[in-house]
């Protein structure tokens, strides 16, 4: 079975923001790492070399695959910050279509800038994301 790539590493969130190319997304992303540790109630940790995650849960598909990964988390990538977060079906599209400008993917929002999108909106979405995986992977 592969082996989980991103698990959490003591590796410095701080000094990875300042790796951002430019000084826009190093703002941003250390003004989401306030509005995320705010929003969630936990300490930031980075999960392999590039995701800054808050919270964690533990997993296991039927499959066997199991592992540990973020409650919710982002990453400050070139084109756009990532945002992960778990968003329930029957209120992923009305959260979206609240939330600004983005693109949405399977398993990642896309922004731009933070002066895109609702913060409030996105206060929302963390704490649903929060709250659906650990209700879905409640701890043991």
């Amino acid at each position: 079975m592969a082996k989980n790539k991103t698990n959490e590493t003591e590796s410095s969130v701080t000094d990875f923001i300042n790796t951002a190319e430019n000084e826009a997304k190093r703002n941003d992303a250390f003004e989401l790492l306030k509005i995320m540790e705010q929003t969630s109630g936990f300490e930031p940790k980075m999960w392999g070399p590039s995701i800054i995650g808050f919270g964690s849960y533990h997993y296991k598909y039927a499959s066997g695959h199991e592992g540990d990964a973020p409650l919710a988390g982002f990453s400050p990538r070139t084109a756009a910050i990532s945002l992960y977060l778990y968003l329930p079906p029957e209120e992923r599209e009305e959260l979206l279509s609240k939330l600004g400008k983005h693109k949405a993917a399977k398993g990642c929002i896309y922004v731009k800038k933070l002066a895109d999108i609702d913060i409030e909106i996105l206060k929302k979405m963390i704490l649903i994301s929060i709250k659906e995986l650990q209700k879905q992977y409640p701890s043991n």
